[in-house]
């Protein structure tokens, strides 16, 4: 089985690569989505979130994104904190997915921060999905009603492009001047090609 790990800042169009990806017939694990489920549903991870956040990271009908987003995009130590709870579950989650997946000859992982967290040396390819800045604020401002300052702060806190294409095995351009699916299957061409 090849692993491909998927990536690229908030706005960037991962989610778009990912439905098409999934319309190409492979399976996409979606890091965010299992995340929240997580949050949600295990009880250990609740309980280091409120011992880290307060009562207030939760609500009677579950996980308090507002509230959340608002204090860890603001301090980047907190932030930083919930990552080291979150990831080591969802990374154990996806093994497990990976392994009820073992006959696929290859699936693919999103999450938005890879690099970042250096998770990316784990995958046999990577693909960065780019878009540029001004196209990716107005995409988050659109989709989560945020303004443009609260868009910025969160930008701010992944990792420039220009940082992340060094260490990315392939490109897919999500600007609306690339035609995503001939990407896509270029690059799948390739990966079987290379692995």
């Amino acid at each position: 089985m090849i692993k491909i790990g998927l990536t690229g800042g908030i706005g960037s169009g991962k989610s778009t690569v990912v439905r098409l990806i999934e319309f190409l017939g492979y399976h996409v694990y979606v890091a965010d989505v299992e995340a929240k489920r997580i949050i949600n549903s295990d009880q250990l991870v609740k309980q280091r979130v409120i011992e880290l956040l307060g009562e207030d990271a939760y609500t009677q009908s579950g996980y308090n994104v507002k509230f959340v987003a608002k204090k860890v995009f603001s301090d980047k130590k907190l932030l930083a904190a919930l990552n080291t709870i979150v990831h080591p579950a969802v990374y154990a989650h996806f093994n497990n997915w990976c392994d009820a997946h073992k006959h696929e000859e290859m699936i693919f992982q999103e999450a938005a921060i890879l690099f970042e967290n250096g998770s990316y040396t784990k995958f046999d390819k990577t693909i960065l999905v780019t878009a540029p800045e001004l196209m990716r604020m107005g995409r988050v401002m659109r989709r989560d009603g945020l303004s443009e300052k609260e868009v910025k702060v969160r930008i701010d806190r992944q990792w420039d492009d220009k940082d992340k294409i060094p260490l990315a095995d392939y490109i897919v351009k999500c600007d609306g001047n690339h035609l995503v699916i001939p990407q896509l299957l270029d690059i799948i061409k390739k990966i079987k090609w290379d692995c």
